[in-house]
């Protein structure tokens, strides 16, 4: 399985990434050293989209908190940068796809990343990935 993360990213073109205690969606807390990364820079945080694909160097589940009932799983996780997006994919270009039960790759990601808009990590579909692998 492939992953996503959408995140503040300062600097799109660096060749690793650090990101402490991410929120994990959809499958994201599953994720592993050596497995395929997509970043997204978040628009929340003035980012463009998908910025980049990556290789997952370390990654480490951050333990529950005993005095919370509900919390979702987070990770921290260091990523190595392997391609740079050639294309724009963000929320403007999948905001159209939101015929949540179309099966489309695009609407998975618009749903997984922008109905709610919180910065995560997610798992994405065989389908995904490969539509995401045309950006680069």
């Amino acid at each position: 399985m492939a992953y996503a993360i959408k995140a503040e990213i300062e600097d799109s073109q660096a060749e690793t990434f650090v990101f402490a205690a991410q929120k994990t969606m959809y499958g994201g807390k599953h994720i592993t050293e050596g497995d395929v990364i997509f970043l997204f820079a978040s628009e929340n945080e003035g980012g463009q989209g998908l910025v980049a694909r990556g290789v997952v160097t370390s990654c480490k589940p951050i333990p529950r908190r005993p005095d919370l009932e509900r919390q979702t799983p987070r990770v921290s996780v260091s990523i190595r940068r392997t391609a740079l997006a050639t294309k724009r994919l963000g929320r403007d270009e999948l905001k159209r796809f939101k015929d949540w039960k179309d099966g489309r790759p695009e609407t998975e990601l618009n749903f997984k990343f922008y109905r709610q808009a919180t910065n995560k990590i997610v798992g994405v579909s065989d389908e995904a990935a490969a539509l995401l692998e045309g950006f680069f």
